[in-house]
């Protein structure tokens, strides 16, 4: 069995950006509520008003359009959408950015702008950005790395690695190990903190294995985010998050498409399920030995499932670990600054950290 990443559009709202669905089509209403066959779901009474407003928007007006088969504008429509939501979070969280080169990796450095706190000029964070190993170079990467290195008054290292289809597995890894091996050398590791999103989050999972395998010390702890130890996709949420967001099949009476188009190579492409330097939930002995861990997702992602069940999995084999999931949010909620489920986000990270990297 091989398992693939989605493609640059599972960056972020994954359904959003999914074919749209005619917005007249009776089984969207105007309100959000989706109904399958027969049963009518409203949107969750359990999020913000902010959020309720937000997921009605994707559902019912599909914002981000639908991925385009060439590369290149594909990127740059990807972070057209990584840089609108960039806007709003300079606003409201002070950093400067700067480019530098780690290892021989490009790199953006992003540190708060009343400078790094005092109780954190020997510690670091590393952010891999999302974008299914396709997209968010640099786009994805500063929106996942503003919100920390501003509330946490911490120096973020996002790292500009090797992505598919020009470069396939594990060039990311090695890109991650060249930068994280360069920082050894003025950080102690216990002082380091990996996070990522979506493709990063899976890509902070296959770093720890990475860094296992070829003998270099385990950072202090990583953030999974939007993903898991194996990947992103199986279980009930991968079944039931596309239609919850609206990505419903064509009725039956819809005009039949022709097939979809014949797909490139992937970032991860003929990675095997068993490996675990790509999906480190395929070996106990790799799970046991990660450092703390947090896991956040929320129950309208496609990867909630495997998430829990990494949680889990971490769990039994006793590492430290934290799930938290959102109800009803989608995946990559946190990308969204603006909504107030991100900025709980926001904060338990910076409290996850701030507690697992020494003093």
């Amino acid at each position: 069995m091989i398992l693939r990443p989605l493609a640059g559009a599972a960056l972020l709202l994954a359904a959003a950006c999914a074919p749209a669905v005619a917005q007249e089509d009776p089984r969207i209403s105007p309100d959000g509520t989706v109904r399958l066959d027969g049963v009518s779901i409203p949107l969750s009474g359990l999020m913000s008003q902010e959020g309720r407003d937000y997921v009605r928007h994707l559902i019912v007006d599909k914002p981000f359009g639908t991925p385009v088969p060439d590369l290149a504008q594909e990127r740059a429509r990807q972070d057209g959408i990584m840089f609108a939501f960039l806007e709003p979070m300079r606003r409201r969280y002070a950093v400067d950015i700067a480019e530098g080169r780690i290892g021989g990796v490009v790199v953006d450095v992003v540190t708060p702008a009343a400078g790094i706190a005092p109780e954190n000029a020997h510690r670091v964070l590393v952010n891999v950005h999302g974008g299914g190993f396709t997209t968010g170079a640099r786009s994805a990467s500063l929106v996942e790395s503003v919100p920390l290195a501003a509330l946490m008054g911490i120096k973020v290292v996002s790292i500009d690695y090797r992505m598919g289809p020009e470069h396939q597995f594990p060039a990311a890894s090695q890109d991650v190990a060249a930068v994280y091996a360069e920082l050894l050398k003025t950080y102690q590791p216990q002082h380091i903190g990996l996070f990522g999103c979506s493709a990063g989050g899976l890509l902070a999972a296959q770093s720890i294995a990475w860094f296992q395998a070829h003998d270099l010390p385990r950072p202090a702890a990583v953030g999974v985010f939007c993903a898991s130890l194996s990947g992103y996709f199986g279980g009930d949420a991968t079944a039931t998050s596309g239609p919850l967001l609206g990505m419903l099949p064509p009725p039956a009476d819809a005009p039949r498409r022709g097939p979809p188009p014949a797909s490139g190579p992937t970032y991860m492409g003929e990675a095997r399920a068993d490996d675990p330097l790509a999906y480190p939930l395929a070996s106990p002995e790799v799970v046991a030995q990660f450092p703390p861990t947090l896991l956040i997702s929320g129950t309208r992602s496609f990867e909630f499932s495997v998430a829990l069940n990494s949680h889990n999995a971490l769990t039994r084999a006793g590492v430290p670990s934290q799930f938290h999931g959102w109800d009803g949010m989608f995946h990559g909620f946190i990308y969204n600054s603006e909504l107030p489920e991100a900025r709980e986000a926001y904060a338990i990270m910076v409290d996850f950290f701030q507690t697992h990297l020494a003093e």
